[in-house]
């Protein structure tokens, strides 16, 4: 398989170098001891890791009390790091490259500083549905595996990774492919959320026809 910098453009097609579109790529704010171990039940602004990557979504843990947080005196000075809807996350370290797209869900949230943030122009050349897309494509992942260095945490600067050629299709065909990929990702999401309720649903049950509190007859 090619990796991104071997993939010839179609016609119509365009080839940009990632930092020529983005307006930024930033890492997530540096943690201080105080930061961990807080969660939401303590109150303070959430937080994204990377393991919340999941299937080009953010994906947190069932229990939302669970959920990481920085304090709210601290995260008023971090205001530079708070998510918008149409902004990409990438991993830059451990487990290089999975990706997810911000939506309205985590806009105001803040993200850890081994995610890297790919913020778009509002009128840029690409659409945040078709790069999400795009960096999670063989072609793409291939080219950051490449590219990872470190031999006990594989790691990825944001000078290398905004080096990664990206190709375009004309506007009207990179919406539609970024919309139609989008849309499965959303289902597959879908699906993950009844598997998982279905999961704590079965447990409960279980125990209950376990203990006799329940009868299994009709």
């Amino acid at each position: 398989m090619r990796t991104a910098d071997e993939l010839v453009p179609p016609p119509g097609w365009s080839r940009r170098s990632l930092a020529e579109l983005c307006l930024s790529i930033s890492t997530g704010p540096t943690q201080r001891a105080e930061d961990k171990g807080r969660t939401r039940a303590d109150g303070g602004t959430p937080l994204v890791l990377p393991r919340d990557l999941r299937g080009r979504r953010i994906v947190t843990v069932e229990d939302a009390a669970a959920v990481p947080v920085i304090p709210w005196d601290r995260a008023r000075t971090l205001a530079k790091y708070e998510l918008a809807e149409g902004d990409v996350l990438l991993t830059r370290t451990g487990t290089v490259g999975r990706c997810a797209l911000v939506t309205g869900e985590h806009v105001g949230w803040l993200f850890h500083p081994n995610l890297v943030r790919l913020r778009l122009p509002e009128a840029g050349p690409v659409g945040a549905a078709y790069l999400a897309a795009y960096l999670s494509a063989t072609a793409a992942q291939e080219w950051i595996r490449d590219r990872t260095s470190g031999s006990v945490i594989p790691s990825l600067s944001i000078r290398t990774l905004g080096e990664l050629p990206v190709l375009l299709p004309p506007a009207a065909e990179q919406a539609a492919i970024g919309a139609t990929l989008a849309a499965l990702d959303d289902k597959i999401q879908a699906h993950n959320e009844i598997a998982r309720a279905t999961r704590a649903y079965r447990g409960v049950l279980a125990d209950a026809l376990m203990n006799g509190v329940l009868s299994a007859e009709p």
